[in-house]
């Protein structure tokens, strides 16, 4: 399995336009299903070369492309989503969350024996708010992408046990040793080197977890 890595730069430009525009046609949840907080809904975002290099090394459930994940929390005045996307970790009205995307949406639910971690799970990463985004998609340096932050949260609820596993990331074209050149460019601004081989987690990844299924394969 290889890993995810999620564009904030582009995406968030691409929110921009999308959630300023009228004309939005926006994804729904499904009418049979009723968010409970711990869900996971999965997004494909489609922001262009960037999540298409990303889609091309990336293994989800039922062979659909996944960019972004977030984790749902059910609250007196709502639903809404925990997410690291934009700056940092924030929580999103689950309206706002819809808008990004017409694409179908999948929606993850933990098997029932795991609903308590799933709950605790929920209030470690709403005790992240404001933590910083990690554009540089590298494992426990302070600041979180959105699959990392669940990572991270359901191995605290899961008593420091792993729920979900960390693979080696990659950035090159499968078949090949060269890199996307878009990564290429994308680590040369961040003045580092690209992360390859580094450990780390994808939403494709956590899609195929044997701890979730899914409501609306």
């Amino acid at each position: 399995m290889t890993n995810y890595i999620l564009v904030v730069k582009k995406i968030s430009f691409i929110l921009a336009l999308v959630l300023s525009s009228p004309f939005v046609l926006q994804a729904q949840i499904p009418s049979n299903i009723k968010l409970k907080t711990g869900d996971f809904i999965f997004q494909d975002l489609d922001c262009g070369p960037l999540c298409d290099a990303i889609e091309q090394v990336t293994k989800s459930y039922g062979g659909k492309h996944f960019s972004h994940i977030g984790l749902v929390s059910v609250q007196n005045d709502g639903t809404f989503i925990v997410e690291a996307i934009g700056k940092e970790v924030q929580l999103t009205p689950l309206d706002i969350f819809l808008k990004r995307s017409k694409n179908q949406m999948l929606i993850g639910r933990v098997k029932t024996k795991y609903s308590k971690i799933a709950e605790d799970a929920v209030t470690f990463a709403l005790k992240e708010l404001g933590v910083p985004y990690d554009d540089e998609f590298l494992y426990d340096n302070k600041k979180y992408y959105c699959s990392e932050l669940i990572y991270d949260a359901f191995k605290q609820a899961n008593g420091g046990k792993d729920f979900f596993v960390l693979e080696p990331m990659t950035f090159k074209k499968p078949g090949s040793d060269q890199f996307f050149p878009v990564w290429v460019g994308y680590y040369k601004k961040l003045g580092m080197d690209i992360p390859e081989a580094m450990p780390g987690i994808n939403p494709g990844g956590i899609s195929t977890s044997p701890n979730i299924i899914m409501l609306n394969p």
